[in-house]
């Protein structure tokens, strides 16, 4: 016969590693897109949750004695979850600003279209990289990824046991910056270079012919490159997301060795 009896400790555990779980979901890539349904997140939330109760020892250096300390300790557990997901989150934004640079060097820019991410009105170009990389993320299955290094976060910060550092914090959000100019411009630098290329040969027309209106005849030309240049680098979409996983990874790990015991 199944014992499915349980203590009012065990209880308190098990709730403490669901908000870990469901600040995660709430804000990690792919799991907090606008178009997922809110139960079937709260149902992967239970559902993770009840799967690491099951694999965790419960913590015995877990103590607490009044409400306002369980309360801490729910917020503790709330902001790992939210920087952990946090950190795989804010580098989709490197694809907004390709796009955006793409966007302005073809004359697309007023072009906008709603990021099923951030909520936002993005370029239309970036919205295409948000989603060839939404579908390589599920293609390649990132996703597992992403639950799979929440769950190794549970054996590097205990449940209770998160200190937040805010020099390495810092640290993290400067290099991330750094990354964030270099990964853009080298998603975006084929159609930057060609569309500079374009720039310096409508120059030399306006010098050799200056009756035609090159401002005219440069918008549609720019449009028609840029676009000609998205369709035959679209094979390299591939290489493209490797930059962004490498990125996700590293800020992740980045955000835990910043929060860990």
């Amino acid at each position: 016969m199944i014992d499915l009896s349980f203590s009012i400790y065990e209880l308190e555990y098990f709730l403490l590693i669901l908000v870990r779980v469901s600040c995660f979901v709430f804000i990690a890539p792919f799991f907090s897109m606008n178009n997922t349904p809110a139960r079937v997140r709260v149902a992967l939330s239970v559902f993770v949750a009840g799967l690491l109760y099951h694999t965790l020892t419960p913590a015995e250096a877990i103590i607490f004695e009044t409400v306002t300390d369980y309360a801490i300790l729910v917020l503790k557990e709330a902001v790992a979850g939210l920087l952990i997901g946090f950190g795989a989150n804010i580098c989709m934004s490197i694809l907004n600003f390709a796009g955006h640079i793409a966007d302005m060097e073809t004359g697309l820019s007023m072009v906008t279209l709603m990021d099923p991410n951030s909520r936002e009105q993005v370029s239309i170009t970036g919205v295409l990289y948000q989603y060839a990389f939404t579908m390589m993320l599920i293609a390649s299955g990132m996703y597992r990824y992403l639950l799979g290094a929440l769950a190794d976060t549970f054996e590097l910060i205990p449940v209770g046991g998160i200190v937040y550092r805010g020099d390495a914090m810092l640290q993290v959000i400067i290099q991330f910056l750094s990354d964030y100019v270099i990964i853009g411009f080298r998603i975006v630098l084929p159609i930057f270079c060609v569309i500079l290329l374009l720039n310096a040969i409508l120059g030399v027309l306006a010098k050799v012919s200056p009756q035609m209106n090159m401002f005219a005849v440069g918008m549609q030309l720019k449009i028609l490159v840029g676009l000609s240049v998205l369709f035959f680098t679209a094979h390299m979409m591939p290489e493209a997301t490797d930059f962004i996983y490498s990125e996700m990874q590293t800020v992740t790990e980045a955000f835990v060795e910043a929060i860990k015991p």
